[in-house]
């Protein structure tokens, strides 16, 4: 019996074209194959500014909206990979976030925090805080730094590089396990039309 790949969302905190941000996430679908299907999120510049009066229950979301609430339902997990500016999350990736937080899809769905520079602290604080008032589960070994420092490197070649390989490939392990888990436990059970809109 062939098992399904655990559904992994990933969400880039940067909208730049070449964003080492994206990379990383890109060479992680790389390593993660066959037992992840890494779907890259690619809506996060097309989301409204939230406004809770557009979040009400009578309120029918943007079409933006709806579409990342229901990717982030039918996932096993997600990962954020994202950059800091001025000591802090990128406005777009904390819209993107606070239009999540009223709803059902995202609490208690594991979430792996990653970033491509060791000197990029005070976005991942903040953004595990925040995380953590919606109550995601936080992934440990999902957790932590794929040091790129400047270099360049695009998907392929963070992932042809054994040191970067070797924290991409323990950062699939612990999504899985963790995905793996919370796909038995999720109810209702996933549905294929919601992960058929691939990003």
């Amino acid at each position: 019996m062939t098992l399904e790949p655990h559904r992994i969302l990933a969400v880039s905190g940067s909208l730049r074209r070449q964003s080492s941000s994206t990379e990383v996430l890109r060479a992680l679908a790389m390593v993660g194959r066959p037992s992840l299907d890494v779907v890259l999120y690619d809506g996060v510049a097309t989301l409204p500014h939230f406004n809770p009066d557009d979040d009400g229950e009578s309120a029918a979301p943007a079409a933006s909206v709806a579409r990342l609430r229901q990717l982030v339902d039918a996932a096993d997990a997600l990962v954020i990979c994202s950059p800091e500016y001025a000591h802090g999350v990128p406005g777009s990736l904390k819209n993107a976030l606070d239009w999540l937080v009223s709803g059902s899809e995202i609490p208690a769905k594991p979430v792996g925090l990653l970033n491509a520079s060791a000197r990029s602290t005070h976005a991942v604080a903040a953004l595990a805080e925040t995380l953590r008032t919606m109550s995601v589960r936080l992934v440990d070994g999902a957790t932590g730094v794929i040091p790129l420092d400047g270099r360049g490197l695009d998907a392929a070649g963070i992932a042809a590089d054994p040191a970067l390989r070797d924290l991409l490939c323990q950062v699939a392990q612990a999504l899985g396990v963790a995905a793996a888990a919370h796909a038995r436990d999720r109810q209702p059970s996933r549905t294929p039309l919601a992960w058929s809109l691939r990003a």
